[in-house]
């Protein structure tokens, strides 16, 4: 039996097959595992930006309820582990090791009758096990990219919930706005209830279409619940949320950053419809309780305080544009250290065009590690377009220089460009002994 460090090798292995858009190879899996995504309630979640703190806010909700929650998403951060929770936890190295060894006999005659499983194919099959294992009454499950062809669009959801969508992996879903929206639609099923999240009026209208064709209810986030921010520091929001037919009053959301409450608005606007087409109806004091416990790493996640570091995983202009708002929320005009990290694959004049926005003074560029990383030569040369003063650095340099020069300008350091990058720094810190402040 492979140890779970050569099941971890073995499965990166398979990115080697890359993206193969197309549910068959999935389905074929999940049969001979005797179909483990039918044996639970599933909430799936679509969209570009938003997703991963949507599906954290409705699994903090959800469990605080008393469910057995499992929750699916990627990319993980730090260890793989991280994609695959049950009732918050991790999944163990002891039982994914041994859900690699029972599931890959199955991934083998696959390859034999078709073609093999990708990473995401195989990573996807097996959450679903995991969770049927565990017994979860309700999954709360990301999509990987786009919707329609993704992997865990094998399941029947009680509900679809589609987030803020922008321009993202063009090569694959399309180069527009309505192209892409219709690519995160397909996850819509007929006569299941879609939540749709705050987005561009383009995308609304693909998204609403599609709905009506079947007959699927469309609830518009934004016109069925009223989330106000009442204040805000570093250590979260203080926000006001009225519903359909409730008033939450107020709620200290740990997270941090005005796309939040959007995303906030998606998941009550969820939960009240989830209550609506189920016998799952969550009080008001649970929901607020649920909401404040939520927490999602790397996405505005304050590091520091003296001077104030701010860690997020932006990485494309949309979500530039977002963390350029948040930074002059929360900073006003204080002057911005970048240590900024992207992949090739990625908009990266995009991206800096939207944070140049952010009082952005001074830039370090740095390798991330992956074989798609941009190399920093490239990143300086972008940045000295926006004005920013700009050097390459190894990681270790660049937040060591990065927080001597915000400490001399009273400035803060914001690290963004790629969720690997993020994941780079909280190992770092892990390995220092170091712990990030809430």
């Amino acid at each position: 039996m492979r140890t779970l460090e050569q099941s971890l090798e073995r499965l990166v292995a398979l990115r080697t097959f890359g993206v193969k858009p197309g549910l068959e190879t999935t389905l074929a899996l999940l049969e001979r595992l005797g179909n483990p995504h039918h044996a639970f309630a599933t909430i799936h979640v679509a969209g570009t930006n938003g997703k991963g703190s949507v599906c954290a806010m409705l699994e903090s909700v959800l469990r605080e309820a008393g469910l057995r929650v499992g929750l699916y998403t990627s990319p993980h951060l730090i260890r793989f582990n991280e994609r695959i929770k049950v009732d918050g936890e991790d999944i163990s190295d002891k039982t994914l090791a041994a859900l690699f060894g029972e599931m890959e006999p199955h991934a083998a005659a696959v390859a034999a009758e078709g073609r093999e499983a990708t990473f995401f194919e195989f990573t996807t099959a097996l959450a679903f096990e995991y969770f049927r294992q565990c017994k979860v009454q309700v999954a709360v499950v990301e999509t990987g990219m786009g919707g329609r062809l993704d992997s865990t669009n094998v399941v029947l959801p009680l509900i679809s919930v589609i987030t803020r969508i922008g321009l993202e992996h063009t090569d694959y879903l399309g180069n527009t706005i309505e192209a892409i929206a219709g690519e995160k639609a397909g996850i819509i099923k007929p006569g299941r209830p879609v939540v749709c999240g705050a987005t561009p009026e383009e995308a609304l209208a693909v998204i609403r279409n599609t709905a009506q064709a079947r007959k699927a209810p469309f609830v518009n986030a934004a016109e069925a619940v009223s989330v106000r921010r009442v204040a805000q520091d570093l250590d979260g929001q203080k926000v006001s949320i009225s519903g359909g037919e409730l008033n939450y009053g107020p709620v200290l959301m740990a997270m941090l950053g005005r796309h939040q409450l959007e995303n906030c608005a998606t998941v009550v606007a969820t939960l009240e419809t989830l209550a609506a087409c189920s016998p799952v109806a969550i009080p008001a004091e649970i929901i607020r309780t649920g909401l404040s416990k939520a927490i999602w790493p790397g996405r505005l996640q304050i590091l520091s305080r003296d001077p104030p570091m701010v860690l997020d995983g932006a990485h494309n202009p949309d979500g530039a544009n977002t963390l350029a708002a948040s930074l002059k929320e929360l900073f006003k005009k204080r002057k911005i250290a970048l240590v900024w990290g992207m992949c090739n694959d990625k908009d990266a004049l995009g991206f800096a065009k939207a944070m140049g926005a952010s009082s952005v003074r001074k830039c370090w560029a740095v390798p991330i590690d992956t074989e798609r990383s941009l190399a920093p030569d490239k990143l300086v040369q972008i940045a000295r377009t926006e004005g920013w003063e700009a050097e390459p650095a190894s990681l270790s340099v660049a937040l060591k220089q990065a927080k001597n020069w915000a400490c001399e300008h009273d400035g803060a350091v914001c690290i963004a460009g790629s969720l690997f990058l993020a994941g780079e720094v909280l190992n770092q810190i892990k390995d220092e002994g170091c712990s990030c402040e809430p």
